[in-house]
């Protein structure tokens, strides 16, 4: 039964998925305008991207930043943790109970972005580290890259059981699709405040998911009515 309830509800936010989608496009077109900040961004996202490729795969560092995410996760939602282990190219946290939140959360969660982010914040307190600020770019591109890079090589290369425990594959794929999403938003506006404007995307979004639904709604009625005066 909770199954088929979740999804129904990958079902009913698949609309709001792609229209986050597009209004997350927007704000990456907005962002790209802003031509200094945005060249020290995509060069890490390239070299991201040349040295997965090409020299080094990163396999060991993500499966360190999946595993413990679980386990931060975990803790948050008030489980016990009973064993870590983080191998090469695969890892596991046992705990006496989970819930989706816990088994999806390393799918949207860029770890090393947000610990970036925390280091960067956290010094600027103390320091003036506006001179460097290209380069804090250039790394948070660079770890955004391995984030997505890594969660759909995770997803797409092997039989992952944590979306069948999570409540299966659409109901995780939606999920964790718009989950990125909305995180990725939230680093951009961090990054460029002056140029992102979520408000104004939160709004688009719910207006147009609800025109959707009522599109729907209506052609489903308009459907029925006919049916029945047939």
């Amino acid at each position: 039964m909770v199954r088929v309830f979740k999804l129904l509800l990958a079902f009913f936010l698949l609309p709001t998925a792609v229209l986050t989608c597009a209004e997350t496009v927007r704000i990456l077109l907005a962002v790209l305008g802003n031509v200094g900040a945005a060249v020290s961004f995509i060069m890490g996202v390239l070299v991201y991207c040349g040295i997965h490729y090409g020299y080094y795969n990163f396999s060991r560092p993500y499966v360190f930043a999946h595993e413990m995410t679980h386990a931060l996760a975990a803790l948050l939602c008030g489980c016990r943790i009973k064993e870590v282990s983080v191998g090469r190219d695969s890892g596991f946290v046992k705990m006496d109970r989970c819930n989706a939140f816990v088994v999806l959360a390393p799918y949207f969660v860029p770890a090393y972005v947000l610990l970036t982010a925390g280091v960067y914040l956290i010094t600027d307190l103390f320091v003036d580290l506006t001179p460097y600020r290209q380069i804090f770019l250039f790394v948070i591109g660079f770890f955004t890259a391995f984030h997505f890079v890594q969660t759909f090589k995770t997803l797409f290369e092997a039989d992952q059981p944590d979306l069948k425990l999570a409540g299966g594959k659409v109901f995780s794929v939606v999920i964790i699709t718009l989950a990125n999403l909305v995180v990725l938003a939230l680093v951009l506006k961090a990054l460029f405040p002056e140029t992102v404007f979520l408000a104004q995307g939160g709004k688009n979004v719910l207006a147009g998911t609800v025109n959707v639904w009522r599109i729907i709604v209506n052609y489903i009625v308009e459907q029925a009515v006919n049916a029945a005066s047939k």
